[in-house]
Order: C-alpha cells, then sequence, then structure tokens
C-alpha cells in the first residue's frame, strides 16, 4: 500500500481563500440579485464530500439567498461579522456576531439580508443529501438536486 500525496491543504486562513468565481447558480433573472455576495467554499478546498461549508461576504445591501426551504437538506450559519437580518417565514430577526441559526429539512423557508452600511461575513453549513429539492415561496422558482446539480424550473415544471 503506498500513501497518496493530499492535494489539499492542512489549514488556511478561510478569508484568503479564492472566493468563487459565480456569484449564483440560480439562471436570470435570478443570479443579478446576488451581486453584493461573495463565497469561499471552504470544504471544497479541504476535499469535503459529504456536506459543504462557506464562508460568505455580503455587501451592505446585498442577500446570502432568495427566501427558500430545503426539503432533504439541513443548513446552519454562524455569524462571524456584521449584524445582518434573518428573514424566515415565522418572521425577522437581527443577527451579531456570535449568533447562530439552524434550518432543519422541510423546515422554514430563510435567509439573510444586509440592511446595514457595513459587510456581513458568516459561516454556512449544509449537508449534500442526494435528490433535495429547494422551494422558493417568493419566487416563481423551483430547484432539484439532481446527479450532483441543480437544475432550476418554474413551479410547475416549465422552462426559465
Amino acid at each position: 500500500m503506498t500513501d497518496k500525496p493530499l492535494c489539499h491543504p492542512l489549514a488556511l486562513v478561510a478569508r484568503d481563500a479564492p472566493p468563487n468565481a459565480v456569484a449564483s447558480i440560480l439562471p436570470p433573472p435570478f443570479a443579478a440579485k446576488f451581486a453584493g455576495r461573495q463565497r469561499r467554499r471552504l470544504g471544497e478546498l479541504f476535499g469535503l464530500a459529504n456536506f459543504g461549508v462557506n464562508l460568505t461576504r455580503i455587501a451592505p445591501g446585498g442577500r446570502s439567498a432568495l427566501l427558500h426551504a430545503h426539503a432533504l437538506q439541513d443548513e446552519f450559519v454562524y455569524v462571524v461579522e456584521g449584524r445582518p437580518t434573518l428573514v424566515t417565514s415565522e418572521g425577522r430577526v437581527v443577527m451579531s456576531p456570535g449568533m447562530c441559526a439552524g434550518f432543519k429539512a422541510g423546515g422554514r423557508a430563510h435567509h439573510l439580508l444586509n440592511e446595514t452600511a457595513d459587510e456581513v461575513w458568516y459561516l454556512e453549513v449544509g449537508d449534500r443529501t442526494p435528490g433535495d429539492q429547494v422551494s422558493y415561496p417568493e419566487d416563481d422558482l423551483q430547484g432539484s438536486f439532481v446527479d450532483g446539480a441543480w437544475v432550476f424550473t418554474r413551479k410547475d415544471g416549465g422552462a426559465l
């Protein structure tokens, strides 16, 4: 048995990780809503396959995502810097550094807004359960995780 060299770092400063080149995988015009968001895919840098970890920056006036809920995947966020507003299907909460929130699969719809003049930085963690479906209660959009990639359609299944 031979040892294969790993291509992943042992450790790194999270903010030094390269930002994702694409602000959103959502189709136009939805993707345009994420000009103020920048993700650093930390989990992928370490070769993690069962769950994702992102360090995400939201510029003033930006958002984390469209209001959404996952059918099968759990999500967790931890605020590192700034004061994002957590918007859910049950209300709004202004968060501060050190606060966290979790979203059980099949639970409340959610997203973060940066309604301040300062940047927001937070960690997001989510699993990669195959076959997940995402609903977007405020938009004519739905997503399905098929063969390792997201496929987006209108709520009636029609093409966008």
